[in-house]
């Protein structure tokens, strides 16, 4: 089975989580994770390339394949991960959804299990919205999503990190200052495992 994982990070944040998120749908026998990026737009690689905080980072992915449609096509689950931009996904995951209208006329995703994962600045900034409205065009094509259970350690807490039940969360700070806490990462990880074993329940 090969579970998708497709993300855009533009500080690290994300992609941190995507990471875990793939360490695991790699613990699930017969499971593997496919990482992808969604593709930037070219005026935005000129601001990170003179950006001295994301400078890095791009470099970090650049190797890491932009996601297409037959990425998306051939996974047997998915996985999408973006930063917050006003309560809402960012607009090169938009993008990258908004191009997949031969898809949904196929029918290729439907039946397919999803999950998602965001990273805000701070704690009220538009976590659970961004899940929630990313969900919109994973129902129009037809996924299966699941979510994140309080059952799940780290679930149950009242700190200043992520954790929600529509998915995986971490906080970056206002100036992009923070790692995503060790529980972040453990949950992410563990989202990418109940994909994996949705995909061998669903499609095995």
């Amino acid at each position: 089975m090969k579970i998708l994982v497709v993300y855009y990070s533009k500080y690290g944040h994300v992609m941190k989580m995507a990471q875990a998120a793939a360490e695991g749908i790699n613990s699930v026998k017969d499971c593997e994770a496919v990482l992808r990026r969604a593709e930037e737009f070219e005026d935005e690689v000129k601001r990170i390339e003179s950006d001295e905080f994301a400078r890095p980072v791009w470099e970090q992915q650049k190797d890491i394949q932009v996601c297409t449609l037959d990425d998306l096509r051939n996974a047997d689950g998915i996985m999408l991960g973006t930063p917050t931009r006003y309560g809402n996904m960012i607009a090169q995951m938009k993008r990258l959804l908004d191009s997949t209208a031969e898809l949904w006329m196929e029918g290729a995703l439907e039946g397919k299990p999803a999950g998602l994962f965001t990273s805000t600045a701070t704690t009220h900034g538009g976590q659970e919205t961004t899940l929630l409205a990313s969900m919109i065009p994973l129902f129009h094509l037809g996924m299966i999503i699941a979510g994140v259970p309080y059952s799940t350690p780290g679930m149950l807490h009242t700190e200043g990190r992520g954790g929600t039940p529509y998915g995986a969360t971490t906080l970056a700070g206002q100036q992009n200052e923070l790692n995503p806490a060790r529980e972040d990462l453990e949950i992410a990880s563990a989202l990418g495992r109940r994909i994996a074993d949705l995909a061998v329940k669903i499609r095995g």
